[in-house]
């Protein structure tokens, strides 16, 4: 591989390519609806939910195998069609030469280099169903590579190229027919354990590794790895491809899988890693007797070693995540990360295989670090006010990865590891765009605690902004709940879009959030309406005593855990907001760990089951439920929801409402029967941007004159 120089990183920033459909290696169907760069009008510089929902989304880097080449994927939504496309582009490693590889309807996603890089594989639909596709590195020559029944979810080719494996699903559990042949028709399900449902599915089939031969252009004679095994492999809802590593020599690769069912599976987050032998079919776990999560793992360059990420205790799914390598000749595990307190959300090995690169959430944002397999020894590669995603070592002083921040969307960016702050942008799809707009401006205040800590909170002001003036508030709250607070970029809960509509955001690193050490993180659990609550108020507290945040005139906004937040806060905020928005958040506590599937959160969250009562910590969760103090609401609320949501039932969001007008308080309420925990359609989602700010200019700005949707 070609390593890139820091005299070849100083010329990329004046090769910034410009994405154009000429010299497509495909040809447009004439009867498709292809999805472009939609057209948007930009007034006064002003950020609107169209011109959001117009940026092109990149994603996947993946550097060729001589280092010489990117490829990447950039998607666009379609309002009026109410969909979106993801097309395939491929650019020099320095960033220039920029060209579109693919344009269709039929969304290429999961694209990686093949055959040395004379080709490239992704998937596609073929027929309804997503399978294999392969095509000329240049864009020609696309044809379907695999047929299985149930489709393709991810792949992943050995490194000798031989063989490839394939996520796709098989049946899981009995139906109706199974049992009464003689009634087709009949639509029951008949259940008998838990996890019968999942995030927003009906658990009817489940996720299963395929090996399958590689022939030089077809999948051939594959076969379920896990053959009569009832168990996830990837795990759902969430697992990908990144659940499998092949051994450097082909023979052998490791999958993750937690190997229970029903109610053990439903309060176990126990996962193992198990190494599957190609030549006899023979497995074993390789991490027995670790109890939590084990995720993710990648060899070393030379096999010798395998890393992974992993979390201590069973049950707790927002442990830290720690970098553990294995020996793959002693079996020796080691925790590099054991002097480090912050955990760890992806890892890759740096071609000499003596350190591995990792991203971590810290302080607030989300660099790149790099930790010495030897000495632990950890430094940063990349930081700033940004997010990283993504890591693709090239050669031992570069890496290819995406950055964004609460005011731009990711990037692909290069980083050269020898020279402090050497970074450069690559891409420019949403250069042209954003160049238009006005963008907020973000910074990080700390506040002081109840109980005399330091919290990072980010405030983001509205463009032009003017201190001499007042303005309305919106106190975020945040999912999860220990999902970060950093520099991220979100397509609905958008800060940058909150600011622009005339709002300070106030957007607390409260308690339970990752970043600020395992004490902060898990502080939280079974302490919902404790300290990170305290937090709350504290940044609210904080920030009214500014002369420009008209304190009349703040709400609170949270989605999933931030809904429950803002439910919670309506019966305990003592006066201090005007209005309120909860997304799919969880209103009653006792219906909720009976709702909910993955019993293993609402355990060690929640602190047990409402019929233990000799469980303090479960006891004092249940009785501070917010439904406990619907006689204390006071406030108008919106409530939004989405009726495909398993994990926190639309029923939450409609006792929540019922409560609301049964005790007089103003409230609406948005359902969509086609929406989960999130809210996906595009047509959707501008529906519920509009919603949201109508229903806060309505009660924060009383100046300003409202009407119905």
């Amino acid at each position: 591989m070609n390593r890139l120089t820091t005299s070849t990183l100083a010329t990329m920033s004046a090769a910034l390519i410009t994405l154009s459909s000429c010299g497509s290696g495909q040809e447009e169907d004439d009867n498709a609806n292809i999805i472009d760069r939609p057209e948007v009008t930009v007034n006064d510089g002003l950020f609107t939910v169209e011109a959001l929902e117009a940026l092109g989304r990149v994603s996947g880097p993946v550097v060729s195998p001589d280092g010489s080449k990117i490829l990447y994927t950039v998607s666009y939504e379609s309002v009026a069609q109410n969909k979106s496309n993801a097309d395939l582009y491929v650019m020099n490693i320095d960033g220039t030469g920029g060209r579109r590889l693919t344009r269709t309807a039929r969304s290429e996603n999961s694209a990686t280099w093949i055959d040395g890089g004379n080709r490239i594989a992704f998937i596609a639909i073929e027929e309804g169903k997503p399978q294999l596709w392969v095509m000329d590195a240049d864009g020609t020559n696309a044809r379907v590579a695999s047929n299985l029944e149930n489709g393709v979810a991810g792949f992943l080719f050995s490194p000798d190229g031989q063989n490839v494996l394939l996520i796709s699903t098989v049946k899981y559990g009995r139906t109706a027919q199974d049992v009464y042949p003689d009634l087709p028709k009949a639509s029951g399900r008949i259940i008998d354990d838990l996890m019968y449902k999942h995030w927003d599915e009906w658990v009817v089939e489940i996720p299963h590794p395929f090996l399958a031969k590689w022939n030089g252009s077809d999948a051939v004679d594959a076969r379920d790895i896990m053959a009569d095994e009832p168990f996830e492999s990837p795990m759902k809802p969430f697992g990908g491809i990144e659940s499998f590593a092949w051994a450097p020599d082909s023979k052998a690769l490791v999958y993750v899988s937690r190997k229970k069912t029903g109610l053990e599976y439903a309060v176990s987050t126990d996962s193992n890693l198990y190494l599957y032998t190609v030549a006899d079919g023979s497995t074993r776990c390789l991490t027995e007797g670790m109890m939590g999560y084990d995720t993710n793992p990648v060899f070393s360059p030379d096999g010798t070693r395998l890393a992974w990420l992993s979390m201590e205790h069973d049950g707790y799914e927002s442990d830290k995540n720690r970098i553990f390598t294995l020996d793959m000749v002693t079996g020796e595990k080691t925790d590099l990360t054991s002097e480090w307190d912050y955990t760890v959300d992806a890892i890759a090995w740096r071609p000499d295989g003596e350190a591995i690169f990792f991203i971590a959430a810290k302080d607030g944002v989300t660099p790149i670090f790099c930790i010495d397999v030897e000495s632990h020894d950890v430094k940063v590669v990349a930081d700033g006010q940004y997010d990283y995603a993504g890591l693709s070592p090239v050669g031992e002083d570069c890496i290819i990865t995406m950055r964004h921040s609460m005011v731009e969307p990711n990037e692909v960016y290069a980083v050269n590891t020898a020279v402090e702050g050497d970074i450069v942008r690559l891409t420019d799809v949403n250069t042209e765009l954003l160049a238009k707009i006005d963008m907020p401006r973000v910074e990080m205040r700390q506040v002081p605690t109840t109980d005399g800590k330091m919290m990072a909170t980010w405030v983001i002001y509205p463009p032009k902004f003017d201190p001499a003036r007042k303005y309305p508030a919106i106190l975020y709250c945040q999912g999860g709940p220990q999902q970060a607070v950093s520099q991220f970029w979100s397509y609905r809960w958008n800060f940058a879009l909150m600011a622009s509509n005339g709002y300070i955001v106030i957007a607390p690193n409260r308690r339970g959030l990752p970043g600020f050490g395992t004490e902060w993180n898990a502080q939280i659990s079974k302490d919902y309406p404790g300290q990170n609550m305290r937090d709350y108020l504290s940044a609210v507290d904080y920030m009214k005593q500014e002369p420009y945040v008209d304190s009349e005139h703040i709400g609170a906004v949270g989605a999933s855990y931030g809904g429950f937040s803002v439910y919670w806060l309506a019966g305990n905020h003592e006066g201090r907001f005007a209005a309120l928005i909860a997304h799919a958040g969880i209103f009653n506590m006792e219906a909720q760990y009976l709702e909910t599937e993955e019993m293993w959160f609402a355990n060690w969250d929640m602190g047990g089951a409402p019929w233990d009562k000799d469980n303090a910590a479960a006891q004092r969760t249940f009785a501070m439920s917010p439904h406990k103090f619907v006689d204390r609401w006071d406030t108008p609320i919106l409530i939004t929801h989405g009726e495909y949501d398993y994990r926190i039932l639309s029923s939450q969001g409609e006792m929540a409402f019922n409560a609301a007008r049964l005790r007089g308080v103003p409230a609406e309420m948005l359902i969509f029967p086609d929406e989960n925990h999130w809210i996906l359609k595009p047509q959707n989602a501008v529906l519920w941007q509009r919603v949201f700010f109508r229903w806060l200019d309505r009660w924060l700005k009383p100046c300003v004159e409202n009407s119905a949707v």
